[in-house]
């Protein structure tokens, strides 16, 4: 490669890391500017929604007072709506994550190694209700909850994610079927029957697909909104989204913007950590959609 390639290589190179700096700043503008709010006076915060020349782009790390009192004025009573909201989101999203991993990988492995009658056109039926809004079904499920008697508890948003969920179950399926039937004829012959290959064998070997659907489902289930909007009804039940909200109408004035802004970083940090803890199964997990069983 002479010199002329050698520079045309890394003009290439520059531009698209230039590219991709610009774009990374671009994207995390809205998370700095949270956090450059959550630890200014409530004069600034007022400066942040009316002008972006007064306001001071860096933040005051004197103001840390503002993540403790945001937390506290959380709910009705000091500190217990936010202890109460956290202790119901977790909850909810451990049970949702332990239901949809057991669930969808039970479907996906026997999608991928059971032979019955019907298998292709029961998998074609499951990955075409992919298509269905949720909203289809959102008045249908709560007239069924209600009539189980299951409103204002948290069956309805746990119960459901027991039963699995089409893109996830595909996802199983897909590596399931790539593991090579050998290993499966050779568990068959120590004595290992479906779910002893299941469990000894298939889950061990899916990590990567488990960590997927683990981030996936706690992202979404964490920062769900309209779930617990419409099945929680007492504040003693809420979590962090529906309480945030409530938040964001007592607190709803631009001099209050520096409590707001510190009790959504609050809620995001877990989802944040948990993104780079799990980096790389994250990465490797979104290929696996697109490999052929």
């Amino acid at each position: 490669m002479n010199e002329a390639e050698l520079t045309n290589v890394s003009t290439k190179k520059f531009a698209i890391y230039a590219i991709l700096i610009a774009g990374s700043l671009i994207m995390l503008f809205p998370l700095w500017w949270m956090v450059c709010v959550s630890f200014s006076t409530p004069a600034e915060a007022s400066a942040a929604a009316t002008s972006t020349t007064e306001f001071n782009w860096l933040p005051n790390f004197s103001n840390w007072r503002n993540y403790p009192e945001a937390l506290r004025n959380m709910g009705s009573t000091e500190w217990l709506g936010f202890i109460d909201a956290l202790a119901n989101t977790i909850v909810i999203t451990v049970l949702s994550v332990v239901g949809q991993v057991i669930s969808c990988s039970l479907v996906g492995y026997a999608f991928a190694r059971l032979r019955f009658r019907g298998r292709t056109p029961t998998f074609i039926v499951m990955i075409s209700t992919m298509m269905l809004p949720p909203q289809v079904t959102m008045i249908p499920m709560f007239i069924m909850f209600r009539y189980f008697g299951w409103i204002d508890t948290i069956l309805p948003l746990v119960v459901p994610m027991f039963f699995g969920t089409p893109f996830y179950i595909f996802m199983f399926r897909q590596f399931f079927a790539q593991v090579p039937e050998a290993l499966v004829e050779a568990a068959r012959i120590d004595g290992c029957g479906h779910l002893g290959i299941w469990w000894r064998i298939m889950l061990p070997m899916c990590r990567p697909v488990i960590a997927i659907t683990a981030i996936f489902v706690f992202i979404f289930v964490w920062n769900d909104f309209l779930g617990p909007l419409i099945y929680l009804h007492s504040e003693d039940q809420m979590t962090l989204a529906v309480a945030l909200n409530s938040f964001k109408n007592q607190y709803g004035d631009f001099r209050d913007a520096h409590w707001l802004m510190a009790a959504s970083i609050v809620t995001m940090i877990p989802c944040i950590v948990l993104f780079f803890a799990a980096q790389k199964q994250f990465v490797g997990g979104l290929q696996l959609g697109a490999v052929k069983g």
